[in-house]
């Protein structure tokens, strides 16, 4: 499954984008679906509860056609969303969250609740500006996360 988490620091370019790099990321996104493609192909966004939540408060009042929030609708229509739930984040953090672990993380509490997001995906794969949460991401061994700060610096397609 091709899928990616994005950061709600990254969505925020999203409505009406005039970056080329970024309207190839939302194009793929919304286009990656049909009876030719398969499904493994696909374009699959990474979420959470938490992470939809952000979206909303960050997002929710932008009216453009490529708001996140409009595109997650698009997806969960097409069943192109991978929805990492609660017990499964609570679950990693019981499992991999150790005192030493924890005291070297340098991303706020919140993003902390992302983290298991991201190494739960299929890829994971993220997009991000926190450079804090980007090195945290690799700070869990057995897990070799692909991260970047733009759309043209991952293999997503």
């Amino acid at each position: 499954m091709k899928d990616i988490f994005i950061d709600t620091n990254i969505v925020k370019n999203f409505n009406n984008p005039l970056d080329p790099e970024y309207k190839k990321l939302i194009t793929w996104l919304q286009h990656t679906k049909g009876p030719t493609i398969p499904k493994e192909e696909q374009a699959h966004l990474v979420i959470s509860q938490k992470l939809l939540n952000e979206y909303n408060r960050s997002c929710g009042t932008q009216l453009g056609a490529t708001n996140i929030l409009i595109l997650i609708a698009l997806l969960q229509r097409e069943g192109r969303l991978n929805n990492i739930n609660q017990k499964l984040v609570d679950d990693f953090r019981q499992r991999h969250f150790t005192a030493r672990i924890e005291s070297k993380l340098q991303c706020n509490n919140e993003d902390r609740k992302l983290i298991p997001v991201v190494l739960l995906s299929h890829r994971k794969m993220a997009l991000t500006l926190d450079q804090n949460f980007s090195k945290d991401l690799f700070a869990f061994r057995g897990y070799t996360p692909t991260v970047a700060s733009r759309p043209e610096k991952l293999p997503y397609q």
